[in-house]
């Protein structure tokens, strides 16, 4: 069952024009969403400001969240999510123009390209919460690695969560190459090729062999954010960041932190 959307949610399509909160003057208003005029802003359709929206509005600090509290928001946003009781928080206009102006995410999440496991619906955050890197496999070759550490250098965000999910499509296939051997077409070795000793390891495992695969691929990447020379290693071991994994179910929606 889809969640009610109030009427005049940014998603919804309620067509009235923006009005500014109550006590605000017209040109504060109008500076904070970065418009010259009305007729401009309601043109460009940053104007649609749902009460309840504009109360979530700063309900994530831009800078200063520690590890745990980032962990607890994101355990906290998926209980929404599987509980059918989202909140959708800062999906308006107005902190559409706000982050515009510089992003501060709380967490880090390195999740799976699988059109099923999008982190800010997942975890229930909004624009500029998360800073996401989406591959199939939810592998952490080199270019995601700088990723990471360009985040944890000029942005702020003091958590990585590695998710992993149910049923993944790559470790399937991993598991196929490892089980039957023979080459695989086209870049997909490049793909399988990180998985692949997460495979072999979840083998000594009883139990379903791909489902054991998908938490051992996450504590691997896990193991390696953590060792990863000099930006991440440093940053895990003097505190100032926290890596952990976790799995999703596909069906219930809930993530199960595993490593």
């Amino acid at each position: 069952m889809m969640p009610h959307v109030p009427s005049g949610d940014p998603i919804g399509n309620s067509g009235a024009p923006a009005t500014p909160p109550a006590g605000m003057a017209r040109r504060r208003f109008l500076a904070l969403l970065g418009c010259g005029s009305a007729g401009a802003l309601a043109a460009s359709g940053a104007g649609v400001w749902p009460a309840a929206a504009a109360r979530e509005e700063h309900e994530a600090p831009p800078a200063g969240v520690g590890p745990d509290e980032a962990l607890a928001r994101l355990m906290a946003g998926n209980a929404r999510y599987t509980s059918q009781r989202v909140r959708r928080p800062n999906q308006t206009g107005r902190r559409r123009v706000e982050v515009a102006a510089g992003q501060h995410p709380f967490a880090i999440v390195l999740g799976c390209a699988d059109s099923r496991v999008p982190p800010e619906i997942v975890f229930d955050q909004g624009l500029g919460d998360l800073f996401v890197v989406r591959v199939a496999g939810n592998i952490a070759d080199d270019a995601e690695v700088a990723s990471f550490e360009y985040a944890v250098e000029h942005l702020g965000p003091r958590l990585i969560l590695v998710l992993g999910h149910e049923q993944c499509g790559a470790v399937a296939a991993a598991v196929e190459a490892v089980e039957k051997g023979g080459e695989v077409p086209g870049h997909l070795g490049t793909l399988l090729g990180p998985i692949r000793p997460a495979v072999e390891r979840a083998r000594g495992r009883g139990g379903d062999l791909l489902d054991n695969a998908v938490r051992a691929n996450v504590e691997s990447v896990v193991e390696r954010l953590k060792a990863s020379e000099p930006v991440l290693a440093a940053a895990a071991k003097a505190g100032r960041l926290k890596i952990v994994g976790g799995r999703y179910d596909l069906r219930s929606g809930r993530v199960d932190l595993i490593a």
